[in-house]
C-alpha cells in the first residue's frame, strides 16, 4: 500500500430495474481495473470498495486494492430504489474505513464516491436532508461524489448528488471510462495530506 491512498467507493443500484445494466457496469469495474493496474504510479494509491442499493444499502466488498475488486451481483425482487438510506450508510462506512487506515498511519485523501442508477429515487422528498449529511462541511471526511446515470435516470436527481461531476450513460460515456476519469483527476490535482487532515 502507497504511503497515501485514494478511498474510492462505487455504489450501485442493484434494483430489479438495473438487470439490463449489470453487464455493463461489470465490464466497467474491470475496465477500471486494469487501467489503474497498468499505471504504476497509482497502483498501490486507489483502495475500492463496493456498495449495492435498492430497498436498503449493503457493502458488496470491503475496502481492498483494486485486484480484489469484486463483481456486481445480479439484482435481487427488490423493486424499490431508496436513495436515501445510502448516504447515511456511507459516512458510517467511510467514517469506519479512514480510522482503520489512520491507525496503519497512511496519509488518506478525501474520498471518492462513483454513485450509478438507472431510475427515479423511489424516496423524492427525504433523500435530499439524508444527502445533506453526507456532504457537510463540517466533516472532514466528506466525499467527493460523482454521478454515472444509466438508461432513463433521472438526471436532475443525480446532477444535484454529483456535486463533482456528472456522466450520463447516454451521452456516449462508458462507466469504466468515467471511473478512471474520476480517479486519475483526483489523484493529480489534491496533493496528500498530513496528519489527520484530508485533502
Amino acid at each position: 500500500m502507497g504511503s497515501d491512498v485514494l478511498p474510492c467507493y462505487v455504489v450501485c443500484d442493484v434494483s430489479l430495474s438495473m438487470a439490463d445494466h449489470i453487464d455493463e457496469l461489470n465490464t466497467g469495474l474491470r475496465e477500471f481495473r486494469g487501467a489503474v493496474h497498468a499505471d504504476a504510479s497509482v497502483t498501490d494509491r486507489v483502495l475500492c470498495s463496493l456498495v449495492g442499493f435498492g430497498e436498503e444499502p449493503r457493502v458488496v466488498q470491503r475496502l481492498y486494492p483494486l485486484d480484489q475488486l469484486a463483481e456486481l451481483p445480479s439484482p435481487g425482487p427488490c423493486a424499490g430504489t431508496n436513495f436515501g438510506p445510502v448516504f447515511p450508510f456511507l459516512r458510517s462506512v467511510i467514517d469506519t474505513d479512514v480510522q482503520a487506515l489512520e491507525r496503519h498511519r497512511v496519509r488518506v485523501h478525501r474520498p471518492l464516491v462513483f454513485f450509478l442508477s438507472d431510475g427515479q429515487p423511489t424516496d423524492p422528498v427525504t433523500w435530499p436532508a439524508a444527502f445533506s449529511s453526507l456532504t457537510d462541511p463540517a466533516w472532514e471526511r466528506r466525499p467527493r461524489v460523482v454521478t454515472f446515470g444509466l438508461g432513463d435516470a433521472d438526471e436532475e436527481a443525480l446532477s444535484r448528488i454529483g456535486g463533482f461531476r456528472t456522466y450520463l450513460g447516454r451521452d456516449g460515456v462508458r462507466v469504466g471510462t468515467a471511473l478512471i476519469a474520476s480517479v486519475m483527476h483526483v489523484l493529480s490535482t489534491s496533493r496528500p495530506p498530513d496528519g489527520r487532515t484530508l485533502s
